[in-house]
């Protein structure tokens, strides 16, 4: 499965061309980065469920939904889990509308394929890829991993564009 064209240093960076992929979320329902054609698409990797920081960083999506999807911009949340863990995560969050999408099998292809697999500790980077309407990269920010990104920024970034 191919994801993204990569630059020499393995990482997605700005200016890439998205290549489509599908993932199920925590309703088992697929997600296809082409269905989504003529949108932004907000890619908030997170290194894992039932986490502290990952928590705060998906409910910053559900809470900023309507904003994001009101500038053209879908967003959703990627990481190794599984369907059944991150349904049972997304009720415990209350997050009933963002897509929480699964990169669960193979283990971690989509964070892999972006260059933000940490193989160190079998999960990605804290990272957000805005992917633009013609499905090219126009955003990559990496955030430490005991942190929260700041929705504020995206939205303002959003908003620019």
């Amino acid at each position: 499965m191919q994801v993204i064209l990569l630059t020499q240093s393995g990482m997605v960076q700005t200016g890439d061309i998205a290549r489509n992929f599908s993932l199920k979320d925590q309703n088992d329902k697929t997600f296809d980065l082409y269905e989504q054609a003529g949108k932004r698409i907000l890619l908030s990797f997170h290194p894992l469920a039932w986490t502290e920081y990952c928590a705060a960083q998906m409910k910053s999506l559900e809470e900023n939904r309507d904003v994001l999807l009101a500038n053209n911009c879908v967003p959703v949340g990627i990481s190794v889990d599984s369907v059944p863990c991150k349904k049972e995560w997304a009720k415990s969050l209350s997050i009933k509308h963002t897509p929480l999408l699964c990169d669960f099998w193979l283990h971690g292809a989509i964070a892999m394929k972006y260059g933000l697999f940490r193989d160190e500790n079998g999960f990605s980077e804290r990272v957000n890829v805005i992917v633009d309407e013609k499905q090219k990269v126009i955003f990559v920010k990496i955030y430490p991993l005991h942190s929260v990104p700041d929705i504020k920024e995206i939205i303002a970034f959003i908003d620019k564009g």
